[in-house]
């Protein structure tokens, strides 16, 4: 089974909103978990699109009291696959220079992914 893809298609009124099309039209999209500096957000939904068989819209809500000075990054993740299928950056407060503080913020959320999915994997290999 090869891996669902899911494309960003915008951000509107505090809804980030993608495109997630699954290798096969019969298949069912995966579940989503999407996540905040490792809390999970509830409200995302997943919808199909009528005329595109394997195709849905994805839409999850940015509560804004998540919203700081600063980067904040969001994952989404196929929840039974462990696997980043996107993730978000928004930007608030001064003007950055750089990129560089997404992505390092990026690398955190990846990193604090894999380290829980590694400890499961230790413990049911135990």
């Amino acid at each position: 089974m090869t891996k669902p893809q899911l494309v960003k298609a915008r951000i509107q009124a505090g809804v980030w909103e993608g495109v997630l099309t699954v290798a096969d039209a019969q298949d069912t999209p995966p579940e989503l978990q999407i996540t905040h500096l490792s809390q999970k957000i509830d409200g995302s939904t997943v919808a199909p699109q009528p005329d595109q068989p394997g195709t849905y819209i994805v839409k999850v809500p940015i509560p804004a009291e998540l919203l700081t000075d600063g980067v904040q990054t969001f994952l989404i993740t196929d929840k039974s696959r462990g696997v980043t299928l996107n993730s978000f950056s928004i930007v608030t407060g001064q003007p950055l220079e750089t990129d560089i503080r997404a992505e390092v913020d990026l690398l955190r959320e990846e990193l604090d992914m894999l380290k829980r999915a590694f400890r499961r994997h230790c413990m049911e290999t135990s």
